[in-house]
């Protein structure tokens, strides 16, 4: 015996059936979640990244400023900084962190340069831009700038970041000091 049914009370039928409600909200649901978890973790990361650039900075300033008398060379607070931070490698750091050290006059205020220049890491290294070493009594201003990898490139976060050619992220530390006097 065949039966047969009309269209309205297969659609009738097929509304009230509830079989794989759950599976529809996790096919929308997941993916949107998943990319809120990643947001989180990237943004940790570089939140994470930027503290410990800061915090090396920091400490390695104050060891420059009260160091007084010792003659301060670039490679040395670089890679001083490279391994006070936790995340640049040392065999990394002439390639990924970029110093700038300048001299300036507080009677004559020329102001510092706005846009910090950081490492390409596709052109070559040239990891020194304007490295002055200053004497007694002298306004010093020292920026750092360290390019990392993002954690997860094409997608949430990681995707709408600006990045360089490479795909890396820029990060900035700077940190103005006295030389005490010797």
């Amino acid at each position: 015996m065949i039966y047969r049914t009309s269209i309205p009370a297969l659609v009738q039928k097929f509304r009230r059936n509830e079989d794989g409600n759950a599976t529809i909200e996790f096919a929308i649901l997941f993916p949107l979640m998943l990319m809120m978890l990643f947001a989180a973790v990237e943004l940790g990361m570089i939140n994470y990244r930027q503290i410990m650039l800061d915090r090396a900075m920091d400490m390695t300033v104050r060891d420059i400023r009260l160091g007084t008398g010792g003659d301060m060379q670039h490679d040395d607070i670089r890679d001083t900084i490279c391994a006070r931070s936790g995340f640049i490698k040392m065999a990394e750091c002439n390639v990924s962190l970029k110093l700038e050290m300048v001299r300036l006059d507080p009677f004559n205020w020329g102001g510092i340069p706005p846009q910090a220049d950081c490492v390409d890491s596709i052109e070559e290294a040239d990891p020194l831009i304007n490295f002055t070493n200053g004497g007694s009594n002298d306004l010093m201003f020292l920026r750092a700038c360290a390019s990392v990898d993002v954690l997860f490139p094409n997608w949430g976060l990681g995707d709408a970041l600006q990045k360089d050619e490479g795909g890396r992220v820029n990060l900035y530390a700077s940190s103005a000091f006295v030389q005490e006097p010797q």
